[in-house]
């Protein structure tokens, strides 16, 4: 579900070196059409390597396709990103992935995957990032939620723990590394319609049900995620940070 990203021009992202995980589909690949379209030049690793080198190719993105869950790899293809393109400016931890799984059926090893693809990168990406972003004059960590959590969601335990635990991780780094610039905030997105969410449980009873929760009556797509990001990006942005910035057209308010 694609926009235009012309009706604001964020004169600072332009030629910013930005990194995305999980940059290949969903709110990633959106986040890299968003980013390039303002000029910043943008980096970004995924697992699957044909959608990364698909979305590459339409965006002349910089891409690495990796496992975030392996941490070795991941602080590898970090460095090579620094390498070839400097600094890094702006990093987006997005990657992460929603399964369903009975609470009755989780096993040590599946709840340690579900944290390790959820929640572990996005400090270890962070950690990695940090030293070199300090050293060019700060900038902007962007991590990832989901509004499950606050709602207390079932049948996705792993996943609502790992999202919980990034809302006391943002604001620690926020302490951690503001004195070097850095800004660190969170964005928790609501029900957004993807490609994997209209493939797996989005119907049209399940459309109503979130219509009639949310405050706007409207189904919130990857578009709206991503122009928040450019804004936690950008200069505009320069006093927030520890923050969460829900996007959710208003479903939990109450």
């Amino acid at each position: 579900m694609s926009a235009s990203y012309d009706s604001v021009r964020y004169q600072s992202l332009s030629d910013r070196h930005v990194l995305i995980t999980g940059g290949a589909s969903g709110i990633g690949e959106e986040m890299v059409k968003a980013y390039r379209a303002q000029g910043a030049r943008v980096s970004f690793v995924d697992i699957n390597e044909e959608a990364g080198r698909a979305t590459a190719e339409a965006t002349g993105a910089a891409f690495k396709p990796c496992d975030v869950t392996d941490i070795a790899a991941l602080r590898e293809a970090i460095a090579a990103f620094e390498t070839e393109n400097g600094a890094i400016q702006v990093l987006v931890n997005n990657a992460g992935k929603d399964d369903r799984h009975a609470m009755d059926e989780v096993e040590p090893d599946y709840w340690r995957r579900a944290l390790a693809l959820n929640l572990d990168h996005q400090f270890f990406a962070t950690q990695a990032v940090a030293k070199a972003m300090a050293a060019s004059g700060g900038g902007s960590i962007i991590m990832f939620s989901s509004i499950s959590w606050m709602r207390g969601r079932p049948g996705m335990v792993g996943y609502t723990t790992s999202k919980a635990a990034i809302n006391g991780l943002t604001k620690t780094l926020a302490r951690e590394l503001g004195p070097s610039g850095i800004r660190v905030n969170c964005i928790v997105p609501g029900a957004i319609v993807t490609e994997r969410q209209l493939k797996l449980w989005t119907t049209p009873e399940q459309n109503q049900q979130f219509i009639d929760l949310q405050a706007l009556k409207f189904r919130l797509d990857a578009s709206h995620v991503a122009r928040l990001a450019l804004f936690l990006g950008s200069d505009e942005s320069t006093g927030c940070t520890g923050a969460n910035f829900v996007v959710d057209a208003g479903l939990t308010q109450n």
